[in-house]
């Protein structure tokens, strides 16, 4: 997550403060319904003017960023004592996917607007600076797994970073629209994908 985005939501104070936290819980509880979230959307249902939901987040993008961060930021600010690094993942993984699987329907939306301005920018042949980025778990799985770092080398960390990033996030959405994955078994998946990623790149080492 963008620390930047973490400082702007601290800067309301007051009244201000109440307000924008009265927004966003509108948002996650549209969201939660399995409702599409506009800011038009969001002012009638939090009985806030327009004017006052479009001041807090000018456009589309900046609404589902905001609320994404907000509902993913517990995961960044995730710690642990655990000193194994195996039940420290396990441990990991089973906070993160369940914040994640709490908030499904702000993930979809990102997922939903980050396909919307890929086809815009494709139908226009424009590059549009007003772009949804995804990419909050880049800096947790790195922190996560720095214990190994000493142990692989740089391709091989780059490699186990990436691989974990394709089972991280927005892929839950597949697990559960594709294969109808209940949520325990989700979890219980990725500790294993992660696990033998883990084991393969150690492999990988001692063949070297």
């Amino acid at each position: 997550m963008d620390n930047q985005k973490i400082v702007s939501r601290q800067k309301y104070t007051g009244v201000k403060k109440r307000t924008f936290q009265h927004l966003i819980n509108t948002a996650i509880s549209i969201l939660d319904e399995g409702n599409e979230l506009t800011i038009t959307e969001l002012a009638d249902k939090s009985g806030i003017s327009r004017a006052t939901a479009y001041r807090y987040f000018p456009t589309q993008n900046d609404l589902i960023s905001a609320v994404v961060d907000y509902s993913l930021e517990p995961i960044v600010h995730w710690q642990s004592d655990e000193q194994d690094l195996g039940k420290k993942i396990n441990d990991f993984l089973s906070f993160a996917f369940t914040q994640m699987i709490k908030h499904e329907g702000a993930i979809r939306a990102a997922m939903q607007l980050s396909l919307q301005q890929w086809a815009t920018e494709r139908s226009t042949s424009s590059n549009s600076s007003e772009k949804f980025v995804r990419g909050n778990h880049k800096e947790v799985l790195s922190n996560l797994l720095k214990p190994l770092q000493s142990q692989l080398n740089d391709d091989l960390n780059n490699k186990l970073i990436y691989t974990l990033s394709i089972i991280f996030g927005s892929q839950i959405t597949v697990l559960k629209d594709v294969w109808n994955l209940d949520d325990s078994y989700i979890v219980s998946l990725s500790q294993w994908i992660i696990k033998a990623v883990i084991n393969q790149a150690k492999q990988d080492v001692s063949k070297r």
